[in-house]
């Protein structure tokens, strides 16, 4: 009899609600207005998670909340806040500490990409400095810009909650408070794709998450830094605006010849993987590509 109750202890925990169980989490998703970072909110959210959803405008985080809030099992709270500010983020902060105990899951989702367009085809080498040096819209503050939020908000978003962060591990057996950071397969392609500026970034974000998931293991501190580098989803970085509900839409027919899978990736794939990620208490310093097999087929 022990040893059949033993077993169907063990069946139980293969259940999906046990495996990818976020019920009652607690998420912080930075840029969680639209795009994927709109596609992890709900992932989170309607799956019984507190998300709470900050960016720089106040409008689109109201939408999302009055759209994507209702009839869920979870919540979805907008909070303004500029998180390439450090003293923004000390805000936040204690914004998240007054309401909560601890914070269970931190996405560091905000991104941009720049509208420069650098040509990088050239016959010779005058004509590539020409190209790539001369030209006045490739200026140091592009890279700046794009650097600071693509990657310096990721190192001071996640130190600044590791309090709060380390308290949800202590908070839950079996589970560590985590750190998510969105990367790109931009990040991890050897091409510049005529915007070196994003895709250096990228990689930095990529290698970013090692080093703080291995300064914070040497610490012994119990929390996952992990990154998703997803490939072509819907957003308004890749399709350029968002609908009324906050939505973007991609058309299928452009990826057929680029992408094995036939299409860009879409709001299941990113959810499926951000519970994946968030979840797997064993994961820890790595990137997830999720990219419906462009980086295998581009040769990039």
């Amino acid at each position: 009899m022990a040893s059949n109750d033993k077993t169907s202890h063990n069946n139980d925990a293969f259940q999906l609600s046990e495996l990818f169980n976020v019920k009652d989490k607690v998420a912080l998703i930075t840029g969680g207005g639209s795009g994927i970072g709109l596609m992890m909110t709900q992932a989170l959210a309607v799956n019984g998670a507190k998300v709470y959803i900050c960016g720089r405008t106040s409008e689109k985080l109201e939408t999302v909340a009055e759209t994507y809030g209702k009839n869920i099992s979870g919540k979805i709270i907008p909070i303004q806040a500029d998180v390439t500010n450090k003293n923004e983020i000390a805000q936040l902060y204690e914004k998240i500490s007054k309401n909560e105990k601890h914070l269970d899951i931190l996405v560091n989702n905000a991104g941009i990409m720049s509208d420069k367009v650098i040509t990088t085809e050239a016959k010779n080498a005058e004509e590539m400095k020409k190209n790539m040096f001369d030209d006045e819209k490739n200026d140091f503050q592009d890279w700046d810009d794009i650097y600071r939020t693509n990657v310096s908000q990721c190192y001071f978003m996640s130190t600044c909650f590791l309090p709060l962060l380390e308290k949800a591990t202590e908070h839950t057996k079996s589970w560590s408070g985590c750190i998510i950071n969105t990367c790109s397969i931009s990040g991890q392609v050897k091409t510049m794709q005529h915007h070196p500026q994003y895709n250096s970034s990228k990689a930095a974000t990529i290698h970013l998450t090692r080093m703080l998931a291995n300064e914070i293991a040497q610490n012994e501190i119990k929390i996952r830094v992990n990154s998703i580098a997803p490939g072509v989803f819907p957003s308004e970085m890749t399709a350029g605006s968002s609908s009324a509900n906050q939505k973007s839409e991609l058309p299928k027919d452009q990826f057929e010849s680029k992408v094995p899978a036939k299409r860009p990736g879409n709001d299941k794939d990113m959810a499926a993987t951000l519970l994946f990620v968030a979840c797997n208490t064993y994961l820890n310093g790595q990137t997830i590509t999720v990219d419906g097999g462009y980086t295998l087929a581009s040769g990039k």
